[in-house]
C-alpha cells in the first residue's frame, strides 16, 4: 500500500459527495440506489421534505469556509449532517460533478479528471469543454439521479449558465428533468423559487459558479474571495427565506483550493526531463496524469519521482486504483486514467504551457490533490418547515 503524506486525506467514498443525492432522493420519499460500484449507504439521513433544493457552489471548500466564516453568517447558522463530507479523487469540478449526478465514484462515471485521454482517438478530452468529444450517453452510461428522480414523479428542474444546457457535460453527469437559464445569482434564486411553486413535488438543482472562478483568478485567501462568498451568502439566506412550506435547502461544494503560486510551478515546456517519456499530460495541475509513450511508463515513475521530490506523491496507475483512489474501476474506465497519477504536496503544480491559454497560466489557485483544503468540502442542510 502507498504510504500517504500526513497532509493527505484517506479517500472514501462513503462519505463523499457521491452520497448527496441519494440522500435527497431519499428525504423525498424516492429510493435511488446508485447501484453496486457504490454499495453503501450515505452516512447521514436528512430530515423528510415534499420537495427540496441542492446548491452546490463551486469551489466553495470546508477549510476555506472554516475559516474565512465571517463573510457567511446565513451559512454558519446551518446544520451539517456530514461534517467530514469529501468530494472524491480528484478534486476537481468535472469529476465531482459526475459524482454528484449518478451516486457513483468516478471509476464507475467515468469522468476521472479535468482532461483525460480518449484512448480509442489518442487525444486529450476536456470534460467542461467537450470540444470534439465523444457522444455524452455512451461516454458515461449510467442513469443520472435527476433521471432518478424524475421517473418517481418529482418535477426536476436544474438552473445554471445558458451555455450548460444541451452541453457534453451535462448531458453526460446531470441530465434528466428540465433546465432553466439564468445568469446572475439572484437571477437563479428567482428561477428556483418559481420553479418550487410551479410543482407540489419538486426538486431543484442550483450551481453557482463564481467562489470558483474568484479563487482561481485572485486565490482563495484573497480579499476578492470573501467578497464573492458574502453575496453567495446573501443570495442563499434570500432563498432560504423564500422556501414554499415542506421545502429543504442543502448546499454543498465540488471541491476547495489552494494557492498556487508560479514561483511553485514546474513546467513541462521548461523541463526537458520532466517531459521525456510523455505523450500527453492529463489531469489538472494539482494532479497531472501523464500518459507515457508505449514502454516508457516504469522511466518516467522513477523520473517523476526523483525531479519532484517531497512536492509530490507519484504512483503508477494501477497503484491509484488499488488505493481506491477512484473508487472501484470499471474496465472500459481504466485506460483513461493516465499511466501515472501525480498528487501534488504543499502548493506545487505541474503543467506544460505549450498546452494552456496565457488566462490559465495567470491562475493564483487551483485544485485536484488530496489535500483537506482541496477534498473538504461542507454539507449544510435547512429541514423543510411546514
Amino acid at each position: 500500500m502507498v504510504s500517504l503524506p500526513p497532509e493527505f486525506l484517506e479517500v472514501e467514498y462513503a462519505g463523499s459527495l457521491a452520497t448527496v443525492l441519494p440522500a435527497v432522493a431519499r428525504s423525498l420519499g424516492v429510493s435511488a440506489d446508485p447501484g453496486a460500484f457504490l454499495g453503501v449507504e450515505p452516512p447521514f439521513v436528512l430530515p423528510p421534505a415534499r420537495s427540496a433544493v441542492v446548491a452546490l457552489i463551486d469551489g466553495l471548500g470546508a477549510e476555506q469556509l472554516r475559516r474565512r466564516g465571517g463573510h457567511a453568517p446565513f451559512l454558519r447558522s446551518l446544520d451539517s449532517p456530514a461534517p467530514a463530507l469529501t468530494c472524491g479523487f480528484p478534486a476537481t469540478t468535472a469529476t465531482s460533478l459526475g459524482s454528484l449526478g449518478t451516486g457513483l465514484p468516478p471509476g464507475a462515471h467515468g469522468i476521472v479528471g479535468w482532461q483525460v485521454l480518449m484512448p480509442e482517438h489518442d487525444r486529450l478530452l476536456n470534460h467542461l469543454s467537450w470540444d470534439d468529444g465523444p457522444v455524452p450517453e455512451d461516454w458515461q452510461p449510467h442513469r443520472t439521479l435527476f433521471q432518478e428522480l424524475e421517473a418517481a414523479g418529482v418535477r426536476v428542474t436544474r438552473i445554471g449558465p445558458g451555455y450548460f444546457d444541451g452541453s457534453g457535460m451535462t448531458r453526460a453527469a446531470q441530465r434528466g428533468g428540465s433546465f432553466a437559464a439564468a445568469k446572475a445569482l439572484p437571477e437563479r434564486v428567482d428561477a428556483a423559487v418559481a420553479a418550487l411553486h410551479a410543482s407540489p413535488r419538486s426538486f431543484v438543482y442550483l450551481y453557482w459558479g463564481e467562489v470558483d472562478k474568484v479563487g482561481h483568478v485572485h486565490g482563495p485567501d484573497s480579499w476578492q474571495w470573501g467578497e464573492e462568498v458574502e453575496r453567495t451568502d446573501a443570495a442563499l439566506a434570500d432563498l432560504a427565506s423564500r422556501l414554499p412550506a415542506g421545502t429543504s435547502l442543502t448546499v454543498t461544494a465540488d471541491h476547495g483550493m489552494v494557492e498556487a503560486p508560479e514561483i511553485l510551478r514546474r513546467d513541462l515546456a521548461w523541463e526537458p526531463d520532466l517531459a521525456h517519456g510523455i505523450r500527453h499530460l492529463g489531469g489538472d495541475p494539482r494532479v497531472p496524469q501523464p500518459y507515457c509513450e508505449p514502454g516508457a511508463a516504469p522511466e518516467v515513475l522513477a523520473a517523476w519521482t526523483e525531479l519532484l521530490g517531497d512536492t509530490a506523491l507519484v504512483v503508477s496507475r494501477e497503484e491509484a486504483v488499488d488505493q481506491g483512489w477512484f473508487g472501484s474501476v470499471a474496465e472500459g474506465v481504466l485506460p483513461r486514467i493516465g499511466d501515472l497519477v501525480v498528487a501534488m504536496r504543499g502548493h506545487a503544480t505541474v503543467l506544460d504551457s505549450r498546452a494552456q491559454r496565457p488566462e490559465f497560466l495567470a491562475l493564483q489557485g487551483h485544485h485536484g490533490s488530496l489535500t483537506r483544503e482541496e477534498m473538504a468540502i461542507p454539507l449544510l442542510h435547512l429541514p423543510a418547515v411546514t
